[in-house]
């Protein structure tokens, strides 16, 4: 189901390289079979998502007293913006909120696993993907382990 105010437009996959999956418009996406089974980028996504982001976004991307909720983000926010906010961080200061998002350019705990993180949450925002970790995945691409080591090792 496409959300009509989707910053990155239909998540439909129509691409797949090496397990990773893309849009119509390049951007990485999901893709969750008839029976559940997400794809690798996905399941990392969560993993990586509750390692590094869950403390103020909330469990589930839903957002919390702290920071805003990510899944209504993803339905406004191209995949360039999500990138930009990550790397650079952004500071939204009104009458009633002071929020900060910490730059996280330099982490590799983040930076190795973005697209992994926006997947999810893009799964996430689309409700194609509960709020629990997912029951079924795709094994593990050998592109992913190999790009995973040169980024860690960068």
């Amino acid at each position: 189901m496409a959300l009509a105010n989707d910053g990155s437009g239909d998540p439909a996959a129509v691409d797949e390289d090496s397990g990773k999956f893309y849009d119509a418009e390049g951007n990485p996406t999901f893709k969750v079979t008839e029976d559940g089974t997400v794809d690798w980028y996905t399941y990392s996504g969560f993993r990586r998502y509750h390692a590094e982001c869950h403390t103020c976004h909330g469990p589930a991307g839903d957002g919390s007293t702290y920071a805003p909720a990510l899944t209504g983000s993803l339905q406004k926010l191209s995949y360039s913006d999500f990138m930009d906010v990550v790397v650079n961080g952004r500071v939204n200061v009104s009458a009633s909120q002071h929020n900060v998002m910490p730059a996280f350019g330099t982490n590799p705990n983040v930076m190795c696993y973005l697209d992994d993180i926006y997947i999810y949450l893009r799964a996430r925002a689309d409700d194609a993907v509960g709020r629990v970790r997912p029951e079924k995945r795709a094994d593990k691409p050998e592109a992913f382990t190999e790009a995973e080591r040169a980024c860690m090792q960068s």
